[in-house]
C-alpha cells in the first residue's frame, strides 16, 4: 500500500455532470471528466487520482453514475473496484459526498474525508497538496474547512467566500463569514478589490462524521438516508430515489458559515475548471495561430486563432478566422466562438428539444 501523508484522510471523488457546455465533445455518455482536455495523456479523472495519491494513498472514493462507473474503473486500475460507488441516478452533490462520508465514518468514526471534483485541472499539484494538508490540520479541531481560490481576476462565473479573522494556530487558515453565490461584474470587481474573498472551488475537508452530523442539522432524512445505504448497501436502490437533491453548499457549508463553524484554507496553485470552450483555449499551451486538441495533422491553420479539437476523421482548414472555435467528433461539428462559449449549452437544450438524444 502507498505511503501516506495524512493516514486519517479519505479522497472523496464526485464524477458527474454532463459538461453541457463543452458538447459535442463531453457528453452525458462520456463526460469531461473521461476525457483528456490538457493534451497530456491522462484524463482529468486520472490527473485527480494522480495529484490526490500521496496524500492518500488507496483511501479514495469515486461517486459517479452507474453508466459511467465501468470506465472509472477502467481508467483507475490503481483505484479498488469497490471503492468506484455507482449512484442510480443523479441526486446533486451531497447526496454523492454524503454516501461516501457514511461509507468512510463507518469504517472509522474519526476519519476526515476531503472532497474534490474529477473534472478541475491544477497547476501545481505540490502546492495543492500542501492546502489540503493544513485544511486537514483544521479539520481535525471539528470544523468544515474549504479551500477558496485566490482570484487572478473578478468572475462571474464563481461563487465566492467571504473570509473573516485568522485562526491564529493555522499558517493561512481563515474564519469564513459567508458563501456568495455568483455575482454580477460590478459585484465581482468589488469582492476581488477588497482582497476579503476568494472563489468557492467547491473543495471540502471534515471529519466524515462532523460533515453528517452537520447534515443532520439541516435534513435530517438526508443524513438518515446515507448512513442507512452505508450501513446496508443492498438497500440502495430503495432508498435512493428519496434522497433530497441538494447541494452541499447549500445543505450544509451556507448554514455552517452563519454558525461560524467552517473554515477556509486559501489556494494558490493555478485552478481551472474547464467549464467551457473559452477556458480550455486559455488552458492549453500558446501556438502559433489556432490551438489544437487531438489530431494536429488534421488542421490547417492560417492567420487564424482559437481552438480547433479534431478527431482525425477529417481535415479542417481555418482560414482569417480569429477566436473561432471548431469541435469536431465524427457524428457532430460544432462552430462558435470563444465569445458564445457559454452559449453551448442552448444547443443541447435544442438537441434535446428536437428528440436527438443520440447526440446528447
Amino acid at each position: 500500500m502507498m505511503r501516506r501523508m495524512n493516514e486519517d484522510l479519505w479522497a472523496v471523488v464526485p464524477a458527474g455532470g454532463a459538461g453541457t457546455r463543452l458538447w459535442p465533445l463531453s457528453r452525458a455518455g462520456a463526460p469531461k471528466f473521461l476525457h483528456d482536455l490538457g493534451g497530456t495523456g491522462r484524463t482529468l479523472l486520472q490527473a485527480t487520482r494522480d495529484r490526490l495519491a500521496p496524500l492518500v494513498g488507496d483511501q479514495l472514493l469515486v461517486v459517479t453514475g452507474v453508466a459511467h462507473a465501468d470506465a472509472v474503473r477502467a481508467q483507475l486500475p490503481e483505484v479498488p473496484a469497490d471503492h468506484v460507488v455507482a449512484e442510480p441516478s443523479p441526486r446533486d452533490s451531497m447526496a454523492a459526498i454524503g454516501l461516501a462520508a457514511a461509507l468512510v465514518e463507518r469504517r472509522d468514526p474519526e476519519a476526515l474525508i476531503g472532497s474534490f471534483a474529477a473534472d478541475h485541472v491544477i497547476a501545481d499539484a505540490d502546492a495543492f497538496r500542501g492546502c489540503v494538508a493544513e485544511a486537514a490540520a483544521v479539520a481535525r479541531t471539528g470544523l468544515l474547512v474549504t479551500i477558496g481560490i485566490e482570484p487572478d481576476a473578478p468572475s462571474t462565473g464563481f461563487g465566492y467566500i467571504r473570509l473573516r479573522d485568522r485562526l491564529d494556530a493555522f499558517p493561512t487558515a481563515h474564519a469564513v463569514a459567508s458563501f456568495e453565490e455568483k455575482p454580477d461584474a460590478e459585484r465581482a470587481a468589488a469582492y476581488v478589490a477588497s482582497g476579503e474573498y476568494r472563489w468557492n472551488a467547491g473543495m471540502f475537508v471534515a471529519r466524515a462524521s462532523v460533515l453528517l452530523d452537520l447534515l443532520a442539522a439541516e435534513h435530517p432524512d438526508l443524513a438518515a438516508g446515507v448512513r442507512a445505504i452505508a450501513a446496508e448497501p443492498a438497500r440502495m436502490e430503495d432508498l435512493w430515489p428519496g434522497l433530497t437533491k441538494i447541494a452541499i453548499d447549500h445543505a450544509v457549508a451556507e448554514p455552517a458559515a452563519a454558525a461560524g463553524r467552517v473554515a477556509v484554507v486559501p489556494g494558490a496553485f493555478g485552478w481551472e475548471d474547464i467549464g467551457d470552450f473559452e477556458a480550455l483555449t486559455a488552458l492549453l499551451p500558446d501556438a502559433a495561430g489556432v490551438k489544437v486538441l487531438g489530431d494536429e495533422k488534421a488542421v490547417i491553420s492560417q492567420d487564424s486563432t482559437g481552438l480547433v479539437v479534431a478527431s482525425g476523421e477529417r481535415t479542417i482548414a481555418v482560414l482569417g478566422m480569429r477566436d473561432v472555435v471548431v469541435v469536431d467528433t465524427g457524428d457532430a461539428l460544432l462552430v462558435t466562438t470563444t465569445e458564445r462559449a457559454q452559449d453551448v449549452k442552448k444547443i443541447v437544450e435544442t438537441l434535446k428539444e428536437n428528440g436527438r438524444t443520440d447526440l446528447v
